[in-house]
């Protein structure tokens, strides 16, 4: 894998971080299976999966000898790091993420870009920042937390194994990717 040593990697942060975007780059870099935890997750209609039904998916996505996924649910997250290598942690500034968010929304709304099981994400949705189904809402509320929880949880006993890389600027990541092949 050039000169990255893991074959089962985990991307991690906040909404709009860009965690599916480099799971994608990693994948397609180091010629291995992309896992986009969402796609497992959604159900049409925006319906979620049953847990066991989500769990079962998950276990059997990463069952290989490499992945790298992309998310951030607590259900399998104990799954996933189990087996992981390293861990990738999209650590981004509050208005770099909401920038992206914004643009990426507009693009989605916009072109009406399927993403899982037939799901599309609708603009208007997400303007209704008090709504749990906004993702400003989702980033708002979670931005903080991940932020004081990822830390606590990587240092937990059986996640000693995990190489963890954590960027804190996009131009931090785009520089180790230069330096990845």
């Amino acid at each position: 894998m050039n000169s990255f040593p893991h074959k089962r990697i985990a991307v991690i942060g906040t909404t709009g971080a860009g965690k599916s975007t480099l799971a994608k780059i990693l994948s397609k870099r180091f010629n291995i299976p992309y896992i986009e935890l969402d796609a497992l997750y959604w159900e049409p209609g925006w319906q979620e999966a049953d847990p066991s039904v989500f769990w079962k998916r998950v276990e059997n996505a990463i069952d290989g000898e490499a992945w790298v996924t992309a998310g951030n649910y607590r259900a399998v997250q104990h799954l996933i790091w189990d087996k992981a290598e390293a861990v990738i942690w999209l650590d981004f500034p509050l208005y770099i993420l909401f920038w992206r968010l914004l643009t990426r929304t507009v693009r989605r709304g916009w072109t009406q870009e399927e993403l899982w099981n037939g799901n599309r994400e609708t603009f208007w949705w997400h303007l209704k920042l008090w709504s749990q189904d906004s993702l400003f809402h989702w980033l708002f509320k979670t931005y903080w937390r991940r932020k004081r929880e990822f830390p606590v949880l990587l240092s937990l006993p059986g996640y000693e194994h995990l190489t963890v890389y954590r960027f804190m600027h996009p131009s931090e990541l785009e520089t180790w990717l230069q330096s990845v092949g």
